[in-house]
This record gives structure tokens, sequence and C-alpha cells, in this order.
């Protein structure tokens, strides 16, 4: 988890009503940030502590995108895995600066990132959000993380965003590797994917103890598995090696959802990528096997999270977008909308995605929680519309406020 280094600002906002990332109800008062943490109301103030007027709108905790690429600069698999990191770093500033502009104070990159660009961050080399990641995603050959055609020469085994990883033992050093490395987390291939360009959508992979070993490593360090997986079949075949995560989920039935709700899991759709990739994807390059798989999934995603949320399963938010697409990041929270309403959208983009990522420090406004707050000019409860428009919030990360900047890929 990234703690800054160079800001733990301190901060009164007024005249704001404020979400706490979990109740409907909003209440009026004051928020204050001393060094970075929001701190009780009846906490004494520094007599000049900087302040801010809400003039009466509503004030939320920092949104969460639970599923961000930053080293994704194209829907080309293999062209992401074999640019330099150099050029991948440089990248991925540009993203995670777009990312918080539009008011995601934090991140979960789920195939990629290393203790480099962590440390960055920390230092204050970049201006970006708290950033977890798990390293490159684990892949069995031929799996979606192995970016080789049938008909290629080439001898693939990793690049920063995925890595071929095949064998119960093998596995189990990759896990450790990705865990001394700073790993928040780990992230396997449990099913075939839209811009794989070799592997069946649905179908299951990964042995079943080759899933419990990586599960097995994680769960030691206290950590947990966040496993991309469309089908039914897959999404159960990860449950019982034991993920806790399971990331887009599109085809998710009756079945597997209780599966779910018994185990403890959480949902993370990324509705935006189908929706962007449906309009964009054939002028970007994607294949006809690419597009075809898209469609597959597309309007499906909207009935997973329904099946989701009515077997009790924890709903949470990403987006996914790689390459140019990653400019339609605020078009899943409208999409997500549409499907949930604004209160659980809110919810998933805060409360949800923090018990997710395991951290009760992020995605509330409480005593003890990083000063991490967007301030909307409006009620977003009232005008949905304030969620995904290009007029964002203002957002304070760590109790300073983000200069206003323009900055590339910040359309919504």
């Amino acid at each position: 988890m990234t703690s800054f280094r160079t800001r733990g600002g301190s901060l009164r906002i007024r005249n704001g009503l404020l979400f706490d990332g979990s109740s409907e109800s909003l209440v009026a008062r004051d928020l204050v940030i001393i060094d970075g943490a929001i701190v009780a109301s009846d906490e004494r103030v520094p007599a000049d502590i900087a302040e801010l007027d809400a003039r009466g709108g509503v004030v939320t905790p920092g949104f969460i995108d639970a599923h961000l690429h930053a080293y994704a600069v194209s829907l080309d698999l293999l062209r992401n895995e074999t640019r330099l990191l150099s050029y991948l770093a440089l990248s991925a500033r540009k993203r995670l600066g777009a990312a918080l502009h539009r008011g995601f104070t934090s991140v979960r990159d789920v195939a990629g990132g290393d203790a480099g660009l962590h440390t960055a961050i920390e230092e204050g080399l970049l201006t970006a959000p708290r950033y977890f990641y798990t390293g490159a995603a684990l892949s069995q050959t031929g799996g979606h993380g192995d970016p080789t055609a049938p008909d290629d020469t080439l001898c693939f085994h990793g690049g920063p965003g995925l890595e071929i990883v095949d064998g119960p033992e093998a596995l189990r050093t990759a896990v450790r590797t990705r865990f001394h490395g700073g790993a928040h987390a780990i992230k396997i291939m449990a099913s075939g994917g839209v811009t794989s360009p070799s592997d069946p959508l649905t179908i299951a992979q990964y042995s079943l103890d080759e899933i419990r070993v990586v599960a097995e490593e994680a769960r030691r360090r206290g950590s947990y598995v966040a496993a991309h997986a469309y089908s039914p079949e897959a999404i159960l075949h990860a449950l019982r090696g034991g993920v806790r995560s399971i990331e887009h989920g599109n085809l998710l039935d009756e079945e597997a959802a209780r599966a779910m709700a018994e185990a403890g899991a959480y949902l993370v759709p990324t509705l935006a990528t189908y929706d962007a990739m449906s309009r964009h994807g054939s002028a970007l390059g994607m294949t006809a096997v690419g597009l075809a798989k898209n469609a597959e999934v597309l309007h499906s995603g909207t009935v997973a999270i329904e099946r989701a949320r009515a077997a009790g399963v924890p709903v949470g938010f990403g987006s996914d977008l790689m390459g140019s697409l990653e400019s339609e990041q605020l078009q899943g929270l409208r999409l997500q909308s549409d499907v949930t309403g604004v209160f659980e959208t809110l919810r998933s983009v805060t409360s949800v995605n923090a018990a997710l990522l395991q951290n009760d420090r992020i995605g509330r406004i409480a005593p003890g929680a990083f000063g991490d707050v967007l301030i909307f000019d409006g009620n977003p409860f009232e005008t949905p519309s304030l969620l995904w428009s290009e007029r964002r919030p203002r957002i304070v990360l760590d109790g300073v406020l983000v200069p206003v900047t323009p900055t590339p890929g910040m359309r919504g």
C-alpha cells in the first residue's frame, strides 16, 4: 500500500454533505484531515489550518479502481509485454495521473507493477493514486496470459504484465517472488480471455492443484488471489482452489453466484472495457477473434452483476481498459450505475473495493482513514451524471488538494 512521503496535508472541508462510503444517509458537517488522516469531529483543530468550502456539495471517499492496467499501452498483449520497461513506466505515469484526476485516489493493478514504480509514487516522483499491485499475472501455457498465436515461433516466457508458469512448485516459487517484491495480491488467469489469441473464452485454466498452491501461499502471507474468469465452470474451479476475487465474471450463473457468496468471494465487474472495445476495438486493430469474443460477453456483464447481488456477493468496481481506451474509465461508473443505481455504485467504488483490498483506511470517511476525498459541486444522488461528467470534483489526496491540470487521456 502506498504511504506518501511528501504529502500528509492538513485541511478542513466546510459546508459539505458527507457520504461515508457505506450509509445512504448524508451527514452535514465539517470534515477535518490532520497530517493526511481524517480525525474525529471533536478533535482540536490547528487555528491556521487550510480550509475548503464544499458549498453544500456532497463529499465522498476517493474512488477505487480495483482492476487497472498501468502498463497496458495497447490492446495487443504481445506488444505490451515486449516494450522496454522504461517506456512502460513513463506511460504508466500518464495513465495513473489521468486516473487520479478523474477521482480515483486508489487503484489495484492486476497485471503489472513493481516495487520501483511503487517507490517512485511514494516519493512523489509522479503524481498518482495509492498504488496496489500484483506484479505480472500468472498464466498457463496457451492461457489468457500467453500472447503468442498458434503459428508463432516466438518463445515467450514473460514480461512486465504477464508470465507463463506451469506446475505447482514453479507457481509456488513465482508467488513467493511476487510477495518478496512487495505485491499486494496475486493474479492468475483462470479462463480464456477476449484479447488473447489462442484460448477458448470459457474453458477453465490451471489445474486445481496449481490454483490451490497459489492460494495457499497467498493466505500464509495474509493476502489473496484474484482470478480472471468468465464462465461458471471457470469461476467454480477457481473458488475450489481458494480464489477470493473473481475478475469480470460476465457469464456468471446462479449456481456460481451462490458458490461465490458461500466462499466469501468478491465480483469485480469491468463493464467499461467491453463497451469501449465494441465501439473502438476494430479501429484500434483488434482481431476478428477478439471482437467475436467481446461480443459474446458484452451484454452479459450486467446480468452477472444482478445475479451476484441477488446471491449476496459483494460487487466491486474495475475498469480493465487498455491502450487509448483508458480514457473511458468514467463510463464504467455510468454503466454500473445503470444496473445498480447511484448508491450501490458509490459503495462498490469505495467501501466494497476497500474491503476487497483488505484496507480499512481507504474507501470510507471515518477517523483514522486516509484523507482521500472528492468534493462534488452538487449531489450525485440527485444528479447521477456528476459521477461521470467531464467536470470532475475537487480531489483531495492524503489531505492535499490535487491541482486541476490538463491531463492527457483524462476524457471520461
